[in-house]
């Protein structure tokens, strides 16, 4: 009777056992994908955004077996990189990880991750990435398509559309929760005492509540905030400029008709108070009392900030409509 070597009786027997060697595959791939499951968890406890170098994306995220989803924000926050908008965004993508890590719905089903630059260089590389900051989502099956990266320049990268976006691409919806914020409260309370204040000192005389100049300059400027964009700003939450990490050049016009940062409405808003100013010294050049000298100056100062302002105007109307071919003055 033949007698087989102790190490290969063992592996038959492993095999019988177990169903052979296809339930030994499926029982490794789950240890390992228990295994996988388990590190993340323990870092999600200790930290919403997991961080992650080369060796854990690679292992953690691109390798098989895996049954959950990672979002990993790719970014460049060390200080000598100089990118302001890493800093924003990654406020707003902690909000949303500290949301979900915090709700009675957190599950393994998804995990928060971050890759910086100068930790995974190699990690940037790989994916052929050359602008930070950028957001993927790694589905739990096959490999990221096209809706899993994040339009960041459209949708702008305020913690509310990360959740839908989140929500679009993995079903996963998450109620974003704020930390309190008392700003708004305290400057409310303290225009509301101004006004107090104003009342109770000049009670007997409430007429500067009937300064039609006043009253016109309140409404000036708040039709100017709204013609520039900033009721947008507030909904989308955009970044107030963009800058290549690469080339270091800064850009505060978007390129796109369907988008816009925060620094392109502050453009916006001063090139229509130069307008404003215009038409209002073409006014009151034709309508007041001076002298001729002083209001053929007002005349020409009113015409000359007409022109330059639109002029710079339809310059930025022309950057983003490409192809827009009327100007004022060639600039």
């Amino acid at each position: 009777m033949a007698v087989l070597p102790v190490p290969l009786l063992a592996l038959v027997l492993l095999l019988l056992g177990c169903g052979g060697p296809g339930a030994v595959g499926q029982r490794r791939k789950e240890m390992v994908l228990s295994e996988k499951v388990n590190q993340l968890m323990e870092w999600a406890s200790k930290r919403s955004v997991i961080r992650m170098n080369g060796d854990k994306f690679r292992r953690l995220v691109k390798a098989p077996p895996r049954n959950y989803s990672v979002i990993v924000m790719f970014t460049a926050l060390q200080p000598h990189r100089q990118c302001v908008v890493c800093k924003q965004a990654d406020e707003e993508y902690q909000i949303l990880a500290n949301s979900w890590r915090y709700s009675s719905a957190f599950t393994n089903k998804i995990f928060f991750a971050m890759v910086d630059f100068d930790e995974g260089s190699d990690v940037f590389q790989m994916l052929n990435m050359n602008s930070a900051p950028t957001f993927i989502n790694f589905p739990a099956k096959g490999k990221p398509k096209r809706g899993d990266t994040y339009e960041l320049q459209v949708r702008g990268f305020a913690a509310e559309q990360l959740a839908r976006w989140v929500a679009d691409r993995t079903d996963v919806h998450i109620r974003v929760i704020r930390p309190p914020n008392y700003a708004g409260p305290l400057m409310l309370g303290l225009l509301l005492a101004v006004i107090g204040g104003l009342v109770y000192l000049r009670g007997s005389n409430l007429d500067f509540l009937y300064n039609k100049t006043g009253w016109a300059f309140a409404a000036l400027c708040f039709v100017l905030a709204m013609t520039s964009g900033q009721m947008w700003n507030h909904i989308r939450g955009p970044p107030y400029a963009h800058k290549n990490p690469h080339t270091g050049q800064v850009n505060y016009i978007h390129g796109s008709s369907q988008a816009q940062f925060v620094a392109e409405t502050h453009i916006v808003l001063l090139f229509n108070g130069g307008v404003t100013l215009g038409m209002v010294l073409l006014h009151e050049a034709a309508t007041s009392d001076m002298d001729v000298g002083k209001r053929k100056i007002m005349c020409i100062a009113g015409i000359g900030l007409v022109v330059l302002f639109f002029s710079w105007l339809l310059s930025v109307f022309r950057s983003k409509y490409h192809g827009y071919p009327y100007r004022y003055v060639r600039l």
